[in-house]
């Protein structure tokens, strides 16, 4: 999946935080959602305006940011 698809960072939408394409629904927001443990039918429900597509692209773009991630190991 390529979440540049459905997500944009734009200055004027949220400070340029990244969202979901055409809307306000921040990715950390749907992030948020994910792991407090609401299931992706209720999110769906919730806001209707977002996809599955939409879903998984928030998870494609934390997994994108995570595997760009350096870790230094600090010595004993």
């Amino acid at each position: 999946m390529d979440w540049r698809e459905h997500i944009e960072l734009n200055p004027a939408v949220l400070v340029g935080k990244p969202v979901l394409r055409g809307t306000r629904l921040s990715v950390e927001h749907v992030l948020d959602m994910l792991a407090a443990g609401v299931s992706e039918e209720e999110i769906l429900a919730n806001h209707p305006r977002l996809t599955r597509e939409g879903v998984r692209a928030c998870l494609a773009y934390a997994t994108a940011l995570v595997r760009g991630e350096r870790v230094f190991p600090l010595s004993a």
